[in-house]
Order: structure tokens, then sequence, then C-alpha cells
């Protein structure tokens, strides 16, 4: 026969298990929203909607000399780049990419996650075209 107050202890323990794998589950579906973020939420200074419909987004992206993003995300997109410049991507694993660009060049990109540096000297500029569907 179970008493009042081993019962009441097995579902102190119960509720306690619970709430711990609910604050589990919540903080991994945050940190995994934080990874991968809209970058116009996330870095509003740098990401500026100019366009927006059912089919696109086009950003207007700015960044100064050897300004730095935060880590976020893009659908597939097509970037138009106002400027030269050097770009330093790093994807969430660590790993990190240094890319040229030139004024006038167009460039494919799947959707992904990056955080993105000028690793220039001078202003860096660019249109990016997000496709929804």
């Amino acid at each position: 026969m179970q008493t009042a107050r081993g019962v009441s202890a097995v579902r102190t323990i119960i509720d306690r298990t619970i709430s711990a794998w609910i604050a589990g589950f919540m903080l991994a579906i945050a940190t995994s929203a934080a990874l991968g973020q809209d970058a116009v939420q996330v870095d509003a200074k740098h990401y500026k909607v100019m366009f927006e419909n059912d089919e696109v987004r086009v950003l207007r992206i700015t960044y100064g000399p050897h300004e730095k993003s935060v880590m976020h995300e893009h659908p597939n997109s097509i970037a138009v780049f106002l400027a030269d410049g050097r770009i330093k991507f790093t994807l969430p694993d660590g790993k990190a990419q240094e890319v040229d660009v030139k004024a006038g060049q167009s460039a494919w990109n799947p959707a992904g996650k990056h955080l993105p540096e000028n690793m220039g000297d001078k202003p860096f500029e660019v249109v990016l075209v997000e496709l929804k569907k």
C-alpha cells in the first residue's frame, strides 16, 4: 500500500522530469533558431528590405570597412555586387572561406547559414534577391 507522501514524492519527481525535458526542448529550439535567423531581424544595421512580394525579397546589404554580421541564413538567392570587396564567410561548423568580388558581378547562392565579414578597408554593398519558392 502506498502512502500519500509516497505518491506525492513520485508526482514531484515526474513533474520535475517533465519540466526539465520541456525546458531542454525549448532551449534546443531557441538555439537552433538563433543559429539560423533572418538577417533582417538579427542584423538590421547591415540588412534592409528594398522590396518584397510572394515570390522574392530584395535586400540592400551594406558593410563598413572590417564590419562583421552575426550568424544568419538566407534561402536560395542571387547576389549583385555594387562594390569591389573581399568577404569572409564563416559557416556554422567554424570553417571559413574568403571570396573576392567585383562591382557588377552576380552570383547564385544556395540556401544556407553563414556569418559574413567585410575584410576590406572600404565599404561594401550588395543587393541580394532571395527566392521564396
